[in-house]
């Protein structure tokens, strides 16, 4: 893919990529464009749903569709940081200790039941997700580029697991849900499967790591003109004054939302962004970052709720493209 890539080259080539990965995965096209624009602002996903939902194959799918290296790590309560990042192993041949790299060393790594592991466990993800780097021993070891986490959770309420911190929620550039296909969708899944010999479907790629690389950098030329940059933070501030949050939108967060919001404006093919692109990705972008008060969790406001309030309140500026 040419570096200098049009508007309408992106739209088509995100649209074959989502095409690619609905071919395997179940589920709305909504859904998996919320993937793909964590993707192109260099976030990372949280998936929260219940197990055998399909969040592992998403995660393959997209692995595959962008021609990017994909590893796994199943998170349980004894597992180690050095289990993610990587450890020292002595080499009997050498007499040396050589570093012997963790799977976290993959373009795409599907965290899987990341709230399975102690709190200390599932911040080793940290640098990686922040810095595109681990440290093991006092040296810095870069991780590939592009660099994507796709972490599951189990709803908090099922047995061994436990709560990610703030700051760890915060790292998410999207929290989003796959949820349970209708009736129709689970008679496809069953066709689908009918049709071929291997329980995983064959996903051929649209891209490889320098072309992922390319199209990260299109949302950098999308412009966000001065009425539409006030909405986004007026949405976020929104979110601070509400009697049911205690700590809302922070800082880092619109930023992280300032960058979703382009990577939402080039996936559908345009050079600007639109107040539509901000609202459409509020929830997603949101609803993790907000710590509600004690009242609000004991009366069952989530923080869903609070991002469709603010939505409701906040005035959408008319703008010209």
């Amino acid at each position: 893919m040419a570096d200098d890539v049009s508007a309408v080259a992106t739209s088509e080539t995100c649209t074959e990529v989502l095409s690619r990965i609905g071919d395997a995965v179940i589920t709305d096209r909504e859904f998996l464009e919320q993937v793909l624009t964590a993707a192109l602002a260099r976030g990372h996903v949280l998936l929260e749903d219940v197990p055998g939902t399909g969040k592992t194959l998403t995660a393959l799918a997209f692995a595959r569709a962008l021609g990017l290296e994909f590893s796994r790590i199943q998170f349980t309560p004894d597992l180690l940081p050095s289990d993610i990042t990587g450890s020292h192993v002595f080499n009997e041949h050498t007499g040396a200790f050589e570093f012997t790299r963790g799977p976290v060393f993959a373009n795409v790594v599907l965290a899987d039941e990341i709230n399975r592991a102690p709190p200390k466990t599932q911040a080793a993800l940290l640098e990686a997700m922040d810095e595109g780097q681990v440290t093991v021993d006092g040296t810095t070891r870069d991780l590939p580029d592009p660099f994507l986490v796709i972490a599951t959770q189990n709803p908090v309420e099922q047995e061994g697991t436990f709560e990610l911190p703030e700051a760890q929620r915060d790292r998410f550039t999207i929290k989003t849900a796959i949820g349970y296909p209708d009736r129709a969708g689970e008679l496809e899944l069953i066709e689908r499967r009918s049709e071929r010999e291997t329980k995983l479907p064959t996903v051929e790629p649209v891209l490889d790591a320098a072309g992922v690389r390319t199209l990260q950098r299109v949302p950098e030329r999308v412009s966000m003109s001065e009425p539409v940059r006030g909405y986004l933070v007026d949405l976020a501030r929104a979110t601070r004054a509400d009697d049911r949050v205690e700590i809302g939108i922070s800082p880092r967060g619109i930023q992280r939302y300032f960058e979703a919001a382009r990577a939402r404006a080039a996936i559908a093919g345009r050079e600007y962004v639109a107040p539509d692109d901000i609202k459409r990705i509020a929830e997603p972008i949101m609803q993790h970052r907000l710590v509600l008060t004690t009242d609000a969790q004991i009366e069952g406001v989530d923080g869903s709720t609070v991002v469709r309030s603010v939505l409701d309140r906040v005035e959408v500026p008319a703008v010209d493209p």
